[in-house]
């Protein structure tokens, strides 16, 4: 699994012109699910964004968590993070989960996300999507666990 993670100060995703979810203070989170990508990395990939100490302290340095200022995620599948771009022009998305294997371990991560006590927002998976955010920092971020 993948994910790009970004500290917002706000995010949402819209889907037909409705948003379907929307949070202040947190992370978004794109996260993208490979073939062969298991429950395991899922549940590690939620603990780390949960407890990543990326928001900062009374000292302006980066050492409070998601949990420390009660801030929410905004999870969005984004199946083009195992797009492989090596070769020509068009990516490739060989690497890419099925749909129902994808959709199983998205929901899945969403699930072991607020087992971790946080409010978790989300888009509507394979749906045509708009994300807006403010990216607090900015603060950007690329986790993979295989």
């Amino acid at each position: 699994m993948k994910a790009v993670i970004q500290r917002v100060s706000s995010a949402s995703v819209t889907v037909d012109g409705v948003v379907a979810g929307r949070i202040g203070q947190g992370i978004m989170v794109l996260v993208g699910v490979e073939k062969g990508d298991r429950e395991a990395p899922a549940d590690w990939l939620a603990e780390k964004i949960v407890g990543l100490r990326i928001f900062e302290d009374d000292d302006g340095k980066m050492n409070r968590s998601l949990t420390d200022i009660d801030g929410a995620v905004l999870a969005v599948s984004q199946f083009t993070l195992a797009g492989n771009c090596d070769k020509g022009r068009r990516p490739s998305f060989d690497t890419a989960a099925p749909p129902d294997e994808g959709k199983r371990l998205y929901q899945y991560f969403v699930e072991a996300l607020k087992g971790q006590g946080v409010a978790v927002a989300t888009g509507i998976f394979q749906a045509d999507m708009q994300v807006a955010l403010v990216n607090d920092g900015p603060v950007t971020f690329i986790l993979e666990r295989r």
